[in-house]
């Protein structure tokens, strides 16, 4: 069964700058689920322009209604942010903000328009605060109708208040590649189990 998947780089770097952390780790996950059929899109929600708010359109300029129909197309959404102030990235924040409309849009069955759909979770920085920054990702991908699969995080962190990045690592820890392994593994799995078994509706 081949899969498709959408990864979000809530990166505060537009393209074309600085190289981006979460764009290296996010590019090893989809490289870790190409083998077992996915083929993966990697979208930098900084080169978009998303207005603030929790409406599936917000009007004119608002670049957010393709980026939805991107979430809504793919059967895995991976959302991958960097660590700012202990917290995710207020990028992060915000497309999670939008998806807050899913909650109130559903299908003829009642289900939101969300379901089926598996997510899993990228975080690098360097500082601490990866369990956190995940467990806020689980609870709102959660909220809003996406299924998390048992350890969707695949995370690196560097030693706090030094200036060395993920993306300036010249050898991947064995540990991050093998997290990454699991993350792909075990999401996958799920996500083809939910395309052959959608969750029951209301009706």
């Amino acid at each position: 069964m081949s899969l498709t998947a959408l990864a979000l780089n809530a990166t505060l770097k537009s393209s074309g700058g600085e190289p981006s952390s979460t764009d290296r780790m996010l590019g090893l996950i989809e490289a870790a689920m190409k083998p077992m059929g996915v083929a993966t899109t990697i979208l930098r929600l900084a080169d978009y322009n998303i207005k603030p708010g929790v409406l599936s359109d917000e009007g004119e300029g608002d670049e957010w209604p393709k980026i939805r129909q991107m979430v809504l197309d793919a059967d895995i959404l991976i959302l991958g942010t960097p660590i700012w102030m202990g917290q995710p990235s207020s990028i992060a924040k915000r497309a999670l903000e939008r998806m807050d409309a899913f909650l109130s849009e559903t299908d003829d069955q009642g289900r939101m328009v969300s379901y089926g759909r598996v997510a899993a979770v990228a975080v690098v920085g360097n500082e601490d605060g990866a369990h956190h920054v995940s467990a806020e990702l689980y609870q709102a991908l959660s909220d809003v109708g996406f299924t998390i699969p048992a350890n969707a995080v695949a995370y690196w962190v560097g030693e706090a208040m030094q200036s060395t990045n993920f993306s300036d690592l010249e050898k991947i820890p064995e540990k991050v590649t093998s997290t990454v392994s699991m993350l792909a593994r075990n999401t996958v799995h799920l996500a083809k189990l939910l395309k052959e078994n959608q969750y029951p509706g209301e009706k």
